[in-house]
This record gives C-alpha cells, sequence and structure tokens, in this order.
C-alpha cells in the first residue's frame, strides 16, 4: 500500500507539472475603434500570426482570438492603417483591451484598368492580344483556375538551379524559412484567413506571415518562373498557393539532390 501511494504521489506530481510546462491556450478580447472619433469598427482583420488563427469584429468592434503570450496580433482593414500587437500577461489577464486605428488620409484616383490596351481596329488589335494564354490549374475554394508556375516553360530548370546556388534567392529563402513556410498549410484550414486572402490584393498579410518584405514576394515568384502578369494581378490566396507549390517541388527536388550525394 505504501509503495502504491508513493507511485500515485510521484504520477500525480509529474502530470501537474506537464501541465504547468504546457502554455495556457486562452482568448484575447478586444474592441478596435477610430482613434479620432472613437467610433467601434466593425469587420476590422484580426490575425494571430503565431498561431495562424484569424476573426474579424462584430457592429461593435468587438472581438476575441485564441492567444498564449507573446504572441503578435496583424490588425487590418481598407482604410486604416495596419498595426501589430503584442499579447502581454495584463491584457489576458485583465481580460479586454481598447486598440485604436488611424485612418489614411490618401486621395484616390479614378483609374481604369483594361486587360488590353485595344485600338477598336481588329488588324491592330488582333496583334496587340498575345497568341498564348497562361498556363492554368484548378484550386479548390477559388471559381476560376490560375496560372501555375511548375507548368510554365523552364520552371523545373529554375527551381533545379536554386538548390545548387547558395546565393540563389530560393535557396535562402525556402532554406532559412521552415517554419514560416508551414504556416501556409495552416493558413488553408483556417476560414477568415482564407477569406480575407481571397479579398485582398496588396500582399500584406502574406508578407507578415512569412517573415518578408512585400518586394521579396514578387522577386519570389520571379524565380519561380511565374508571369509578370499573374504576379500583378493574382489576389493574395492564389499568391500563397503559389508559392507553396513552389516551395512543395523545391523539398521534393532537395531530397533527390541530397539522397544522390549520399548515394
Amino acid at each position: 500500500m505504501r509503495y502504491f501511494t508513493v507511485l500515485f504521489f510521484t504520477l500525480f506530481t509529474f502530470i501537474v507539472s506537464a501541465q504547468e510546462e504546457q502554455p495556457v491556450q486562452q482568448k484575447a478580447i478586444g474592441t478596435i475603434v477610430n482613434d479620432n472619433t472613437l467610433f467601434p469598427i466593425a469587420n476590422v482583420n484580426v490575425i494571430n500570426i503565431n498561431k495562424v488563427k484569424g476573426t474579424v469584429t462584430n457592429s461593435r468592434g468587438n472581438f476575441e482570438i485564441e492567444a498564449t503570450v507573446n504572441d503578435t496580433l496583424h490588425i487590418s482593414i481598407l482604410g486604416y492603417q495596419s498595426l501589430r500587437v503584442r499579447v502581454t500577461n495584463d491584457w489576458l489577464k485583465n481580460g479586454h483591451a481598447k486598440i485604436m486605428l488611424t485612418e489614411k488620409a490618401i486621395a484616390l484616383e479614378e483609374v481604369v484598368v483594361r486587360k488590353y490596351d485595344l485600338t477598336g481596329y481588329l488588324e491592330v488589335d488582333s496583334k496587340l492580344i498575345p497568341e498564348r494564354e497562361n498556363y492554368r490549374y484548378s484550386i479548390s475554394g477559388l471559381p476560376t483556375a490560375y496560372e501555375a508556375g511548375d507548368r510554365s516553360p523552364n520552371a523545373f530548370t529554375r527551381v533545379l538551379g536554386s538548390i545548387f546556388n547558395p546565393a540563389d534567392m530560393l535557396y535562402n529563402f525556402f532554406g532559412n524559412k521552415p517554419k514560416e513556410l508551414k504556416k501556409l498549410k495552416s493558413m488553408k484550414k483556417d476560414d477568415t484567413v482564407r477569406n480575407l486572402l481571397e479579398s485582398k490584393f496588396d500582399r500584406e498579410t502574406i508578407a507578415v506571415l512569412l517573415g518578408v518584405d512585400k518586394k521579396e514576394i514578387a522577386e519570389i515568384l520571379q524565380r519561380c518562373n511565374y508571369s509578370e502578369e499573374f504576379i500583378k494581378t493574382a489576389n493574395d490566396l492564389q499568391i500563397m498557393d503559389a508559392i507553396s507549390e513552389c516551395y512543395e517541388q523545391y523539398k521534393i527536388l532537395s531530397k533527390k539532390h541530397e539522397k544522390y550525394i549520399h548515394d
């Protein structure tokens, strides 16, 4: 009986200590308001960068999202300056925080978007329209298909060449950011993040989640052989999938290269 009691307390102590080591899953609760009027802002996108979880504020500007201490929340909405906020222990203990967003004072001029700059003369316009359309493939969740870099000419050799060149952009990006690139799969699982990316074209959220500059995203896609038209016109969800496709191809080629060296 004595040995059983000792064993019981030993197991109990082990379980308690194990639970203490694991971070307790909590929720960060807050209200987002206009810093000038102090009115609440609805439909603000709030994304936990660390956990790749997202939510939006309700009509009263309130939100709650899964978070632990030191997680970073990326807060954004059209017309306001984006903001990053670190989740503190005091915030989680107090249970609520008021976050203020500043409006962007930018006047936008009217822009007319045309796919091709046509003249109206058939003989001239027939020469302006490219003969070959982009290579395309379908993706779950999107109504239309879009260009796939791995099916474009020379895409395979471009990615393969980066594996042998430490100075190459893809070599450094894919090699140095394994944790960030794993987030690509997590992004697809969260409907809020997915819907946000599908509606955006500014590359801001992707840049934040991957920890890169927005200009680097275009360079990465160029190295993966995506066309300039795709890079400029695709929404953020399509851009995310394009990078994911290229990364998966890179991993496969890298494993084959390592196996070849060891053999």
